[in-house]
């Protein structure tokens, strides 16, 4: 069984040969016991800004499985690396099953890939427009065109995913996470994001990849129905057998839904139906803006400017006494803040990336955590309390879909300006607004603790004049579709809630990862 090689660190021009070099060292291994070495993982280790080291995971394969256990068993940085092989045991009589994927963003796309590789034909219900006609709607309304509830920046081919950083991160520790960043290397990501400990896709490679995954899926003899909305279905005896589209009706045996966090109104359908909901957990705040050379002066020190470093990212967070926390989410180096809402008339952020992380500002997410004891008990009360902060911040704005804003100096002194030398990126404007009207005491209290707290970490946010957007809403979806161990809901034995939406995952691997053991659950039931 091959091996990791763990722990390795090495200054930042280091050529792979002495990365190989120090590896084997550390194992106590010969050249001549190597079958296979090649690098795993890679990421930075700036906590000393003045000796910034590159830390190296290598991966090998030995002629000799006693001396890989030999090597395991006494040795702190070797560990087993599993081998992973991925094939799911379709049953005789499975190949003409009627399986419907609702939604196409990562969960929808990697079930339905799944499923038309193994011999079954999915057929895919999207609402909103494939990635050619939804970058042009994204485009119109960003240069202060009509808005779309049907294709924006949540819903179309690729989901929300495909107008984000396109980070490949995650929490969880699951070996299709290798399967998904294969996959994605197959349909032409950078071959860097297998080795990679931040790895990142960006907007501009996602539009590319979410059609070629397109392409294999209909080659493969799958349905897809862009602009087609998932309106009812019709229940008997605890099962699915008919589904209502904006466009047809059709008979299934089971269904997929992969939504995302966004769809409202399927939600409320569900509710109607008697499918079984739970509100969750979610955190809401703002956007911060800083220029990205302030925050890779903070990272990184003197070395700011050296171009073996990657674009300098964080990650902070701080609990208050009670519990609540604050913390920074979905940062985007070089990137811009956009607007993410998916109804009309109100106002969300969001960031984004290219893959090159070219652009002059970073910005994050400052968010606080929300629980049911804050909105309410109902299936759907998370959703209100999203939907009140949007429609409110609409309003606030002027309702042109321009965003309320403020700089950190200007929400603290709580005499809100947008006057800075950072010059915002959201596209339809910014207003001045007092955020204390915006968002409940609960959120802004715990936004000025995480203000005095990070600018203690990192001198960026020591600057007053460090840009806020608002509202970030959409953090995870506010509601669970509670299902059973087989991946089906509690109460309907042939709907498979799957992903963000589902409040099964958080951003585009884990996703993927849950959209692939659903569509195997189907496959080998």
């Amino acid at each position: 069984m091959p091996l990791i090689i763990s722990g390795i660190k090495m200054p930042l021009d280091a050529n792979k040969d002495s990365v190989f070099s120090k590896a084997l060292k550390i194992a106590s291994l010969k050249e001549r016991n190597i079958r296979k070495i090649e690098i795993y993982k890679t990421s930075v280790d700036a906590r000393n800004r003045d000796n910034i080291m590159l830390v190296y995971s290598v991966f090998v394969e030995l002629y000799d499985s006693d001396i890989e256990k030999k090597i395991c068993n006494r040795n702190k940085f070797a560990s087993y690396c599993e081998n992973f092989e991925f094939s799911p045991l379709l049953k005789k009589g499975n190949e003409n099953k009627k399986v419907a994927v609702i939604g196409f963003g990562p969960a929808g796309m990697f079930s339905a890939l799944v499923l038309a590789e193994n011999g079954i034909k999915p057929i895919v219900i999207e609402r909103g427009e494939p990635i050619e006609k939804r970058v042009s709607s994204v485009d119109a309304f960003m240069n202060g065109g009509v808005f779309s509830e049907s294709s924006n920046i949540q819903f179309g081919e690729g989901g929300a995913g495909t107008f984000s950083d396109g980070k490949l991160t995650s929490r969880i520790k699951d070996k299709l996470c290798r399967y998904v960043l294969e996959q994605f290397v197959e349909f032409g990501a950078p071959k860097e994001i297998l080795t990679k400990a931040k790895a990142h896709i960006g907007t501009d490679n996602l539009r590319r990849i979410v059609k070629a995954m397109r392409e294999r899926i209909l080659s493969l003899g799958g349905e897809i129905y862009f602009e087609t909305k998932l309106e009812d279905f019709t229940l008997k005896n605890g099962r699915i057998n008919e589904i209502k589209t904006s466009r047809f009706s059709m008979q299934v045996d089971d269904v997929i839904l992969a939504v995302g966090h966004s769809a409202r109104d399927t939600f409320e359908l569900l509710v109607r139906k008697n499918i079984i909901l739970e509100p969750k957990p979610f955190s809401v705040g703002v956007r911060i803006e800083h220029r990205q050379s302030d925050v890779d002066i903070s990272l990184y020190g003197n070395q700011a400017d050296n171009p073996l470093l990657p674009k300098g990212e964080y990650q902070l967070s701080k609990r208050n006494k009670y519990g609540r926390g604050v913390y920074t989410f979905c940062m985007c180096p070089g990137g811009y803040v956009v607007p993410a809402q998916s109804e009309e008339k109100t106002v969300v952020t969001n960031g984004m990336s290219e893959y090159s992380r070219n652009g002059d500002n970073a910005n994050s997410a400052i968010v606080v955590s929300v629980t049911p004891k804050d909105f309410g008990s109902k299936p759907l009360d998370g959703v209100s309390f999203q939907r009140d902060i949007e429609s409110r911040a609409y309003k606030l704005a002027d309702e042109d879909y321009s965003a309320p804003a403020t700089t950190v100096e200007g929400f603290l002194s709580g005499n809100p300006s947008i006057e800075s030398d950072i010059k915002g990126t959201y596209p339809r404007g910014l207003k001045a607004v007092e955020l204390r009207n915006l968002f409940p005491k609960i959120v802004t209290n715990m936004l000025e603790i995480g203000f005095d707290d990070f600018s203690k970490k990192m001198k960026c946010f020591g600057n007053g004049k460090a840009l806020l957007t608002a509202p970030e809403t959409r953090t995870s979806s506010p509601v669970r579709i509670t299902r059973t161990d087989g991946f089906y809901s509690l109460n309907c034995e042939n709907l498979f809630p799957c992903g963000e939406g589902a409040g099964y995952a958080g951003g585009i691997m884990s996703a993927a990862v849950d959209g692939i053991k659903v569509a195997v659950q189907i496959i080998e039931n």
